[in-house]
């Protein structure tokens, strides 16, 4: 099948040789700044992405979906009587209790803070993945009876080595309600716990900063009578504010529900932002790659003036000359961004199976950067350059429609 003369044309002219070689100099030029700007765009895309899935995996992994509190009574007596009625929520698929509270950690002169969680040990795996999450002794232990501690404590495994602590050893903690009454006042009291399981969420906030303990335990350590929160998994997790809502209109004004999105929202809003402003910025690289098209082209068109009157005397319509010059911005734009693309995904896939960018896990909760390419956003990257390629043509190739064959011959 023999293809349109304008597409031959415009190939032609792409591949001009000899006097006309700084023409195709300059149209490699423009195919080379497309991909550079589709490849850098599909990379930040495939950066941002990455950062925001990892994130959410893992909080969603040491997080319930939704925490629900009690506004009346100060909190909830029977836990396993309010985790039924909270399963009769549509969509909850999984309730579990926790008492929170902060203390201080201390063993072998070592001192750190630390965010004690009590739980039913039976109830946390329909809410969370700490049980999985264990990396030495087991989360089971807990239940274990231990001499001369209160009992069991599972902490991070970076507060593990903040302490110098392992499965076995024993930490002292200090809580604000752990005084006692003694004849010079309120005395703070050290209790201990036994170290029974290291865990790692991912999460430089909960490895760092957390332990575990049972419902009793935390009782005594906290002196409280009732669970603060129970916690709510989902099945669909984009349902988590519907479900929130869906609480307090099921149980009752006396109840107050937050899902994961709100506790979390300034972290996302930012990674959110990060994501518009690298790529409005890369962007701006399409930009200019468009603004070389235009350049090439109207050289171009100035160089092939006498061609273009030819052509015309010969027979071709405006609209012939103006397709040539489509096409050939086409063929820049369609080739950069095919280069461009397959080079993003090249680099995207390197990056995350070598884990080539390693990040402080202190900021950023994850240790390195994961690249993650979202079909969509791959896919408007791609349309969007092209388009952009295209739109770049209409005004050289407006221009060469216009040319006037008996002023371009006048002098030849």
């Amino acid at each position: 099948m023999t293809p349109p003369f304008e597409l031959y044309i415009a190939t032609r002219y792409l591949l001009a040789r000899r006097r006309q070689a700084f023409i195709s100099l300059i149209s490699l030029v423009s195919t080379g700044g497309v991909a550079v700007g589709v490849m850098a765009l599909v990379i930040a895309m495939a950066l941002m992405t990455g950062m925001q899935q990892d994130i959410r995996d893992k909080l969603i992994g040491a997080q319930a979906h939704v925490y629900v509190y009690k506004i009346t009574g100060g909190g909830f007596d029977d836990y396993r009587e309010e985790a039924d009625r909270l399963m009769t929520v549509p969509g909850v698929v999984g309730a579990a209790p926790s008492i929170s509270g902060r203390a201080v950690a201390t063993t072998s002169g070592i001192e750190a803070f630390v965010s004690l969680k009590g739980i039913d040990i039976d109830l946390e795996g329909q809410v969370t993945d700490l049980d999985d999450s264990v990396l030495h002794g087991s989360l089971a232990a807990l239940r274990e009876d231990h001499d001369a501690v209160l009992g069991g404590v599972v902490i991070g495994e970076d507060l593990a080595l903040q302490l110098g602590a392992f499965v076995g050893d024993t930490v002292r903690v200090l809580t604000p309600q752990g005084s006692t009454l003694s004849p010079m006042g309120m005395v703070p009291r050290m209790r201990p716990l036994k170290v029974v399981g290291i865990f790692s969420l991912g999460l430089y906030e909960y490895d760092n900063a957390y332990g575990f303990v049972t419902l009793d335990v935390a009782r005594q350590l906290f002196r409280k009578d009732r669970v603060d929160t129970m916690q709510l998994r989902i099945a669909d997790l984009d349902d988590a504010p519907a479900v929130a809502r869906a609480v307090t209109d099921t149980l009752g004004a006396g109840y107050l529900a937050e899902d994961w999105g709100r506790l979390n929202q300034a972290l996302f809003s930012a990674l959110w932002l990060e994501k518009m402003a690298i790529g409005i910025t890369i962007g701006l690289i399409m930009m200019v790659a468009a603004l070389n098209i235009v350049a090439s082209l109207i050289l171009l068109v100035m160089e092939k003036s006498r061609d273009i009157a030819i052509l015309k005397t010969m027979g071709a319509t405006s609209r012939s000359i103006r397709r040539i010059f489509v096409l050939q911005g086409g063929v820049i734009g369609v080739v950069g961004t095919l280069v461009g693309a397959v080079s993003g995904l090249v680099v995207s896939y390197v990056a995350d199976r070598y884990q080539l960018i390693q990040i402080p896990m202190d900021v950023y909760n994850i240790a390195w950067v994961p690249f993650r390419i979202e079909p969509l956003d791959f896919l408007l990257v791609v349309t969007t350059a092209v388009l952009v390629c295209l739109v770049a043509t209409i005004y050289p190739s407006r221009q060469a429609s216009r040319l006037d064959p008996a002023e371009a011959l006048r002098y030849e």
